[in-house]
């Protein structure tokens, strides 16, 4: 088992990379069929993945991330407007099938999982994103691996959280720190003459706490529905969702914080 999440997680690294250090369209298709594939494991937890209604959100999201693309935010909002309207008109015109928490995932996982991961493009193509684009995965794979390591080595105390009873509040104190620690030797390394050095700690260690949440958020929605994982995908890893369940939490924070602490 070990050896296979490794083997994945050596796989999965690499093409993370090769699609930042590239961009473009390729890195746009990409995230887009991450999104439907999300969607499709966060809408078979509700066991509405292969049903009409589901259908449209699955085409909803792919419209969702060419208008974001285009920075065509007032007409996603219509979008997302239209789609309610479609889902409702499902809704009841096959009344009873469906029931009103069926029905308020289907929106819900278009904002959760199609929006928030589209900001992982709008980071790669903001200015200096083949940098920054980085913090995403600092924030919520970088600090997730710091805290594994200070929870194994010093962790005494429990978390309070009943969704991680194994993890511990120096895991969680070290996650951040250490993605600040990353942030800075990132800040010193590829930014020169003292720019932006203390913004880039506080980004790491920001997204590290958000990511945090993203990760319970995941769990509680999988602990609500009786599942284990969301998905096999990703051979050890579990679903789309179970590995980058930070990430859609960590890519919207990182932007805004770039936006508004460096450009």
């Amino acid at each position: 088992m070990f050896k296979t999440r490794l083997l994945s997680g050596i796989v999965l690294m690499a093409i993370t990379i090769a699609l930042m250090v590239y961009g473009g369209y390729p890195l746009f298709f990409v995230i887009t069929l991450i999104s439907v594939i999300g969607l499709y494991e966060l809408y078979r937890a509700v066991g509405m993945e292969k049903t009409m209604p589901a259908f449209i959100g699955y085409i909803s999201s792919i419209v969702i991330d060419v208008l974001i693309l285009n920075n065509g935010f007032e007409e996603l909002i219509m979008w997302l407007i239209a789609t309610l309207m479609v889902l409702m008109a499902c809704y009841v015109i096959a009344y009873p099938k469906y029931n009103s928490e069926q029905m308020t995932m289907l929106l819900f996982g278009l904002i959760y999982v199609t929006v928030m991961l589209s900001f992982v493009f709008k980071v790669r193509f903001a200015q200096n994103g083949i940098l920054l684009v980085w913090f995403i995965y600092i924030g919520s794979w970088g600090s997730d691996t710091c805290a594994y390591c200070v929870g194994k080595l010093i962790g005494k105390h429990k978390m309070p959280s009943k969704l991680s009873p194994n993890k511990t509040i120096e895991g969680c104190v070290g996650g951040v720190a250490g993605a600040a620690l990353i942030g800075l030797i990132f800040a010193l390394v590829f930014f020169k003459h003292g720019q932006i050095i203390w913004q880039l700690p506080i980004i790491g260690a920001v997204s590290a706490v958000i990511s945090q949440i993203g990760d319970l958020t995941a769990s509680a929605i999988k602990r609500n529905h009786n599942i284990k994982d969301y998905g096999n995908l990703i051979p050890g890893h579990g679903g789309i969702l179970d590995r980058f369940d930070s990430v859609i939490f960590t890519a919207p924070i990182v932007f805004y914080l770039i936006k508004y602490m460096l450009l």
